[in-house]
């Protein structure tokens, strides 16, 4: 096998823990440079301020992006009280409130509660949501009006982790989409006293925590010692929390070409599934489909191809 089939053959995610200072696009540059790889993408964009979990996605397992970008994020954020920015963080032209030193702990638990759901959210001015084609940050960089609509997101868990006020520590467990400077921002209204992001750290994405990652640093030395394979995590194990179907040599043939698998009896429960080879492999991404004489089959949705 020569170098190049090598590099084709290459394909899972590296969870990397980003440091403070750097785009998520900067460490896809460093990841595509170490490896020699071209195909490289992050699953979800951590703020240069913002540190901790970043799942980057190489080879042909970029194809999983979407799945795995619209996987559930957890964070830890410290929260400044007795203020507002334009930012809604740290970054931001900062604009006084009122005093929060009259605000108890447990009004503030309270506050932070009412998050909790499905809930509507508008992202902060300055952001990489597109409005008519343009980001809003550079609008909002050149002084234009912008007006972002509100979008629905889920809060699944939120907790006070530090109270040492003004500032405040607390663990976020949200939907993929939500934005913790909003978060912050909207709790501030709700107290009547402001409210900012001054840290953020992600603490796991999808099925990854900050105990799976690498630090940026160490990756570089391995991309340099030749070893950073150690640290890739095969395609199959990057959406985890799918259930997998082991598929023979037949059906795996079969599924390379688009066709239907039958479900075994235990498998029927979920609604979709990773189809793996009997080495462990990915093949595909499947979808439950029932027939009208009720026997359900998977039906293929996105094809990855295996080694023979």
């Amino acid at each position: 096998m020569n170098s190049q089939d090598v590099k084709n053959a290459i394909s899972g995610a590296l969870v990397v823990d980003k440091p403070v200072g750097m785009t998520s696009h900067d460490v896809v540059q460093v990841i595509r440079n170490g490896t020699g790889l071209r195909r490289a993408g992050h699953t979800g964009t951590l703020d240069p301020r913002a540190s901790g979990v970043l799942v980057i996605l190489v080879g042909p397992a970029v194809r999983l992006s979407e799945y795995v970008s619209a996987s559930d994020k957890r964070y830890q954020a410290i929260i400044r009280l007795g203020g507002t920015t334009d930012t809604f963080d740290a970054d931001g032209k900062f604009t006084p409130s009122t005093d929060p030193s009259n605000i108890t702990e447990a009004q503030f638990e309270e506050a932070l509660q009412t998050f909790v759901g499905e809930i509507e959210q508008t992202p902060p001015p300055y952001s990489a949501v597109k409005v008519q084609g343009r980001k809003a940050y550079e609008m909002a960089r050149k002084g234009e009006e912008v007006d972002l609509e509100p979008r629905k997101i889920t809060v699944h868990h939120l907790e006070v982790l530090e109270w040492t006020p003004p500032e405040v520590v607390i663990d976020v467990h949200c939907s993929s989409g939500t934005y913790v400077r909003s978060l912050a921002n909207d709790l501030g209204k709700k107290l009547g006293c402001g409210a900012y992001l001054v840290g953020l750290r992600r603490t796991k994405s999808g099925r990854f925590t900050l105990r799976d990652s690498v630090p940026l640093r160490k990756l570089q030395e391995a991309f340099t010692a030749g070893n950073w394979y150690q640290y890739l995590i095969p395609a199959a194990e990057a959406l985890g929390d799918w259930p997998a179907v082991e598929l023979n040599p037949d059906e795996v043939e079969g599924v390379r070409h688009g066709h239907r698998v039958k479900a075994k009896d235990a498998d029927t429960v979920n609604e979709k599934v990773r189809g793996v080879s009997t080495q462990g492999e990915l093949v595909a991404l499947m979808v439950k489909m029932v027939n009208e004489d009720g026997s359900i089959e998977w039906q293929p949705k996105k094809v990855f191809f295996t080694s023979d």
